[in-house]
């Protein structure tokens, strides 16, 4: 069995430089080619062009229409599964119309960390909260009203309590991740 004519077996991981992996991952779709390889071994090209056309239209894989489907698919078929492959990020059979990821993809999930949107990084977030346990805790010392009116013991537990909070949200939002993974995929 042939592996893709036009494009070189994958590379070794050491020759991946970290100026192409972030050139490679500044595209949407490969991003998304990268997050579904992360999820499951193996792909049929048709399927993973409906998980990219899905993710880019903000709908179910299974509800894509035809035309964002054939769109996602060719562009996977002629430009990014061949760089990825020749990245040594994929081993995509164009044969066998399969995909499927490399060793790499443990080592590549921390560039998969992106920030969403609105969302503000978990370390500023970790950041703001200390300074406002801070402020809290030296007017609570001074016993600046209203502060003072509340006991020590209390904005304690309440500064613990915003700390397991936010410490439990956290986990949630990237338990089972593995950094990107199990989350809908960013554009």
């Amino acid at each position: 069995m042939e592996r893709l004519s036009e494009a070189p077996e994958p590379e070794e991981p050491e020759n991946l430089t970290e100026e192409v992996l972030f050139e490679i991952l500044a595209n949407p779709r490969r991003r998304t080619v990268l997050r579904e390889l992360s999820r499951n071994e193996t792909y049929e090209i048709g399927i993973l062009a409906e998980c990219v056309a899905g993710a880019e239209n903000g709908t179910a894989a299974g509800d894509v229409a035809s035309e964002e489907r054939k769109s996602a698919y060719t562009a996977l078929q002629q430009l990014h599964l061949p760089k990825l492959h020749s990245a040594g990020l994929v081993v995509y059979d164009k044969d066998r119309g399969t995909v499927e990821p490399t060793l790499m993809k443990e080592e590549i999930n921390i560039y998969l960390d992106v920030v969403r949107g609105n969302d503000i990084p978990w370390h500023e977030y970790y950041f703001a909260l200390g300074v406002v346990s801070l402020l809290l805790v030296v007017v609570a010392a001074f016993d600046v009203f209203p502060f003072g009116l509340f006991p020590d013991i209390g904005w304690a537990a309440l500064i613990v309590l915003s700390f397991l909070i936010s410490a439990s949200l956290h986990y949630r939002s990237q338990a089972g991740t593995g950094i990107g993974i199990g989350r809908k995929p960013e554009q």
